[in-house]
């Protein structure tokens, strides 16, 4: 399934979420310019590795920021944009600038710290997946009658269909927790597909819970649906 856009008309243009596409586009692309050995480098240093990570030594946290920002091939990039670009305008209107900046990186770090508790590894992650997990938990919160467009490839026939959120955001929770449970299973669950799914799992439920403050405020939001 294939989203396309929601249904819910943002009130304000979304500034800081095309703000935090912008810095994650500048940095892939200084990714693709690197010769091999130094982005080799690069993700080592930046990414998250869950083996390096120490409590009692706060130097050892910085990649829970760092790895959010980078992305390992242009599939990769362009997806994550693009579930941002369509779910991200929503929840910074909810939260404002500032807070929704703070909310997804407080979302990114808790997906990271999710990752490596679940699945310990030597093999560097990254990616702004658990960060967009967040606002993916928070906007199920907000908008959970809002209907998402999405595409449905039937072998060579496009289907448009418009899901609520609710069951969309919730299909595609429960894929990510049975395929986290599987990667459990394996020998080196990090490294299952390419996908860090504790980190998607993690980011979804820590910006659920972060959102519920902001959703049962006294400040009354007028939500304009599009059809």
């Amino acid at each position: 399934m294939i989203p396309l856009r929601d249904t819910v008309q943002s009130r304000n243009p979304p500034i800081y979420t095309w703000i935090i596409i912008i810095i994650n586009t500048f940095v892939f692309l200084y990714e693709v310019r690197l010769p091999a050995m130094d982005l080799v480098n690069l993700i080592d240093e930046y990414g998250l590795i869950a083996s390096r990570l120490e409590i009692i030594t706060p130097t050892t946290w910085f990649p829970l920021l760092t790895h959010m920002f980078l992305h390992g091939g242009w599939l990769h990039f362009l997806s994550n944009m693009w579930i941002l670009f369509i779910f991200g305008d929503n929840v910074e209107d909810r939260f404002g600038g500032i807070r929704f900046v703070l909310f997804y990186l407080i979302g990114g770090v808790g997906a990271g710290v999710v990752q490596t508790i679940f699945s310990y590894s030597d093999i560097p992650a990254v990616g702004a997946s658990g960060a967009i997990a967040a606002v993916l938990g928070a906007y199920i919160l907000f908008f959970p009658t809002a209907r998402v467009v999405t595409l449905i490839p039937v072998f060579i026939f496009p289907w448009f269909v418009r899901i609520p959120a609710l069951v969309y955001l919730g299909i595609w929770f429960i894929t990510q927790l049975w395929s986290g449970l599987i990667s459990m299973t394996v020998s080196d669950g990090v490294s299952m597909g390419g996908v860090a799914w504790w980190a998607h799992i993690g980011g979804f439920i820590v910006g659920f819970f972060m959102a519920i403050p902001t959703k049962f405020s006294n400040r009354k939001k007028s939500i304009k649906y599009g059809y």
